[in-house]
């Protein structure tokens, strides 16, 4: 008898892939996210050196073929108050369309959320293609972003006065200059930005060039701010295209990769320098935090259109008390939670205690909960950006002792908003 559609398939194998079955997990990876299934050589050699992990590919294998992909890799992600905590960073999740509601998902999380677990990875980390998926792995949306779209001519901006006015300076630098002056700058930025991630050398090597995950790569172009003093406080990448009207007036759009600032007068300089490029009319700024200065930074700040808000950096807390010590607080004060996690290792009582100088201590505690909630809500209050009011006016907080959601509030909102910069 055949197993009908979404009937769990006991045969199907699930488990680390071998090096040598890396082209058949990529070309189910290739199909799962639409893209030509076959990679060519060199592609395929690069991905095998720079991305195959022994035990942390994982394949679902149906009849011998790779029917369903999973990978993950050792991250940090920056809590609120600056400390780096141990993630379990997921990537490369895709089902063929033949083997989809089988439970193979299920499956390849459970061994990696497990694994992370034992490794003593204090959250899991992803960024979600599509929004209802990891929410009943104990995931939750912990950081947003924004996409602006700035019409040049409207910000009101003098095209003449380009140079930043404190003093520093605005350079184009060659790649070479990013893979040198980068890392830094990211780390500087990684200790002050709560929802930031770590970067490996091969991040700056695939942003530049040095490494080509694709068969086409387009050249970008390099900006960096220095301070009057001569430090690197800024670094930006973007791309142009060559648009021109039919009365021979130019319409080019600036479309920024990446940007990072590690102060309010880099951020400045480099949107400014982006909006007095000749011919560009549009930047677009990328994703970018949903508080980012930039709508400000300009004359008439209606001259930066929201184009995209949405999810982007989604996490699941696999260690409460480890998660919750980690981080600082903006009061002195108790609190406990009653977090479910039917599915994973994060569930109990906690207490919570936050000292005046911002530090706090966490311990499992058999006292009544002040607030009731599911593993997945944890997360966006862990990394400051979600209210426990609003959750409980949703019904995903169910507030125990009155008043709890507002005190937690108080201890767990943090006075600028998470972001990750990265896509991985």
């Amino acid at each position: 008898m055949t197993p009908s559609a979404g009937t769990p398939r006991t045969d199907i194998d699930v488990r680390p892939i071998t090096e040598t079955e890396f082209a058949d997990w990529n070309r189910a990876l290739n199909t799962g996210f639409l893209r030509e299934p076959t990679s060519s050589p060199e592609n395929l050699d690069t991905r095998r050196r720079l991305q195959f992990l022994p035990g942390r590919s994982l394949g679902a294998f149906d009849d011998g073929r790779c029917v369903a992909t999973f990978r993950s890799f050792a991250q940090e992600l920056t809590a609120v108050g600056g400390a780096a905590v141990p993630a379990d960073a997921i990537t490369n999740v895709s089902v063929t369309p033949t083997h989809r509601r089988r439970g193979l998902l299920t499956r390849m999380m459970a061994q990696d959320l497990a694994a992370a677990k034992e490794r003593g990875d204090v959250v899991a980390t992803l960024i979600a293609a599509e929004y209802p998926i990891y929410g009943r792995y104990g995931f939750g949306p912990a950081t947003w972003a924004t996409e602006w779209t700035v019409d040049v001519p409207r910000t009101g901006l003098d095209p003449r006065r380009s140079r930043p006015e404190d003093g520093g300076r605005v350079d184009l630098v060659d790649a070479e200059d990013v893979r040198k002056l980068g890392p830094d700058l990211h780390e500087r930025l990684r200790g002050v930005q709560p929802g930031a991630v770590s970067r490996a050398d091969l991040w700056w090597k695939a942003a530049t060039g040095a490494v080509r995950f694709h068969p086409t790569w387009n050249e970008p172009f390099f900006a960096v701010y220095r301070s009057a003093g001569g430090e690197v406080e800024g670094m930006v990448s973007y791309t142009a295209d060559d648009t021109w009207g039919d009365s021979k007036q130019p319409l080019s759009t600036a479309r920024v990769d990446w940007l990072l600032a590690v102060s309010p007068a880099a951020q400045r300089a480099l949107w400014r320098y982006l909006c007095s490029i000749d011919w560009v009319v549009k930047v677009k700024s990328g994703w970018r935090a949903p508080d980012d200065l930039l709508p400000f930074l300009l004359p008439d700040p209606r001259a930066a259109a929201v184009t995209t808000h949405a999810d982007w950096l989604w996490v699941r807390v696999l260690d409460v008390v480890r998660a919750l010590e980690a981080r600082t607080y903006e009061a002195a004060g108790s609190l406990v939670l009653e977090v479910a996690d039917s599915a994973g290792p994060a569930g109990g009582r906690y207490r919570l205690e936050a000292s005046a100088d911002g530090t706090g201590t966490c311990a499992a505690t058999t006292d009544d909960a002040d607030l009731i909630l599911d593993v997945a809500e944890l997360a966006p209050l862990w990394l400051g950006d979600e209210s426990a009011v609003r959750l409980a006016a949703l019904g995903r907080v169910r507030e125990e002792r009155a008043g709890a959601a507002r005190e937690a509030d108080a201890l767990l909102r943090t006075s600028r908003r998470p972001w990750c910069p990265d896509l991985f």
